[in-house]
């Protein structure tokens, strides 16, 4: 049986990145790129003690999103690939994550760099990366493992 569910807006997420032909494929390939993370006022106490750590994962939702397609090519390979195999923005909840670095609190406001993300689009949780949790010594990189790193996917040249 298939369930709805609905998912409230925390803050929204500032870059640099107007267009996505401007937005990295991944924030490592341009890690001085920052940007800012606005928690909505009422969810400031849920940033208690965040400055703790040096980077956080964001999830957002890809809202200028395309089509979306179950099987399709990416940044690294022409052939296609199932969207559950890949991190293609068209899925089916259309949800993102990134991790950035954590460079600053300012109250309500995180400054971060590393962000591959497009101006204006909206966080929907913070979570923060701890390598001893996240972090697998022995995971693999799946079909990934021998492809390069395209600067623009297929489309976007």
């Amino acid at each position: 049986m298939k369930k709805r569910f609905e998912i409230e807006q925390i803050g929204i997420i500032h870059s640099p990145y107007k267009t996505k032909e401007e937005c990295p494929i991944q924030g490592s390939l341009k890690p001085e790129v920052t940007g800012k993370i606005e928690i909505y006022p009422e969810y400031e106490e849920g940033l208690e003690t965040i400055e703790t750590f040096s980077h956080i994962m964001l999830f957002y939702i890809f809202d200028r999103a395309g089509e979306i397609k179950l099987s399709r090519s990416t940044f690294l390979d022409d052939a296609p690939h199932g969207v559950f195999a890949s991190r293609h923005p068209c899925r089916p909840n259309f949800i993102g994550i990134s991790i950035v670095k954590l460079e600053k609190r300012n109250g309500n406001t995180l400054e971060v760099s590393g962000i591959d993300i497009l101006d204006n689009t909206p966080l929907i949780d913070i979570k923060p990366y701890i390598p001893r949790f996240d972090y697998v010594k022995n995971a693999n990189n799946g079909w990934t493992e021998d492809k390069k790193i395209r600067q623009k996917p297929p489309g976007r040249e």
